[in-house]
């Protein structure tokens, strides 16, 4: 028999209270320095993809066989996915940071002492096996200790910055040019200080999740197959952007500052427009942010063509780089909504692994649509693609 007196209603009142103020008490600690961590990872990503793509144009390189070299990287994505739980159970998660970051800065000297696409296939796949686990490791990490009524701005803040280290990525060449290791050594020292940043916030980093059954990458694809396709098509959109977008400007006759110009202007939409969308992800909804996110971009297709050579072209790459991005941002969000411990692991390996093969598949079939059908097969390959996202996302919400 329980002798333990009942609580008044004061008392119960005041322990509710202690709870929500705990529930409330974020780790900005851990937090910043995962924020921190992947961010300036997303520079040297965000720098190596046009800069590669201007070596290439100047080269004389076919734009299909500029997005097939693009297509190495996501390739490295894909086949490093499945490996990623057992290396975070074996090695664990702060010291494969480490190890990744180190190596992928040996990658880019490699890249930078090499000029022959060829070469390049290799190790652009190697710096995309590199870099995948950080990601994964991250947003495993950010998921599993963001509070469930603050998912939305959390992670809208995640997506904003990690979006400001890519943007500052492309301007950087306009600061630095995209002749010789100048713009080389800008990715090798964000790769190294990466490294860096883990291994002074690693005692304040949280465990890996290991509670729940275990689930493979692969069996993560039934539990969750429209929200994975959602990641393929921001995946393929944000690569087709970034790899080809130098070949589109080029044919416009633009220069390549204005396009490094709009490909940061792109980017920075990404940046900005994130926690907007988390916030109102928390109040309508992310299912329908989500389909909101895909019609914008959608629109943004249709639009960019008329507008390129006008001063319309900048504000609306703003919107449409935040709405793009927003697909991959309100996918994480539902990610975390739905799934916790290692299914939670498993969805962003899962994740890493769809990221990937949008982004192979995305930007050699837009670069040989553009060979066939001229540059405005860019815009038209990303609206197709948004439009069949888009029918998806009705009919899921129709049956709902």
């Amino acid at each position: 028999m329980n002798d333990t007196p009942p609580l008044g209603p004061s008392e119960v009142s005041r322990r509710h209270y202690t709870t929500s103020l705990r529930e409330r008490r974020l780790p900005w600690a851990a937090m910043a320095g995962i924020i921190a961590t992947v961010t300036v990872f997303a520079v040297a990503q965000g720098l190596t993809y046009p800069l590669l793509s201007f070596i290439l144009e100047r080269q004389g390189t076919t734009p299909g066989l500029i997005g097939l070299s693009a297509a190495m990287t996501p390739l490295g994505f894909i086949v490093s996915a499945p490996f990623i739980p057992a290396l975070v159970r074996r090695v664990g998660g702060a010291r494969l940071a480490i190890l990744c970051s180190i190596l992928a800065a040996l990658t880019l000297v490699a890249i930078a002492w090499t000029q022959d696409v060829r070469a390049w296939m290799p190790l652009r796949f190697l710096l995309g096996f590199f870099a995948n686990p950080l990601y994964v490791i991250s947003e495993t990490w950010l998921l599993s200790i963001t509070p469930a009524p603050r998912r939305g701005r959390i992670m809208g803040l995640y997506s904003s910055i990690v979006s400001g280290g890519f943007a500052l990525g492309p301007l950087s060449l306009g600061l630095v040019g995209t002749q010789g290791w100048p713009p080389f050594m800008i990715g090798i020292l964000a790769f190294l200080l990466c490294g860096l940043i883990v291994l002074a916030v690693a005692p304040r980093l949280p465990k890996m999740p290991h509670e729940g059954e275990a689930t493979s990458v692969g069996g993560f694809f039934a539990l969750a197959p429209l929200l994975l396709f959602a990641v393929f098509a921001a995946a393929a959109f944000e690569q087709i952007l970034l790899s080809l977008f130098a070949v589109y400007g080029a044919a416009l006759g633009s220069a390549e500052e204005r396009i490094a110009s709009i490909i940061t202007c792109f980017i920075a939409g990404n940046a900005v427009l994130q926690i907007l969308l988390g916030r109102v992800a928390e109040r309508f909804g992310s299912a329908r942010t989500l389909l909101c996110c895909v019609l914008a971009s959608l629109a943004g297709c249709l639009l960019m063509p008329w507008s390129f050579g006008t001063w319309l072209i900048w504000p609306l790459v703003f919107a449409w780089g935040g709405a793009s991005f927003g697909i991959y941002t309100l996918s994480l969000i539902q990610l975390g909504e739905r799934f916790t411990g290692q299914a939670l692991i498993a969805g962003n390996a899962a994740f890493a692994l769809v990221w990937g093969i949008g982004g192979i598949l995305g930007s050699p079939a837009t670069g040989f649509a553009m060979q066939v059908f001229g540059h405005q097969g860019l815009p038209s390959s990303l609206g197709l693609l948004c439009c069949v996202l888009a029918v998806f996302l009705m009919a899921e919400r129709r049956r709902a």
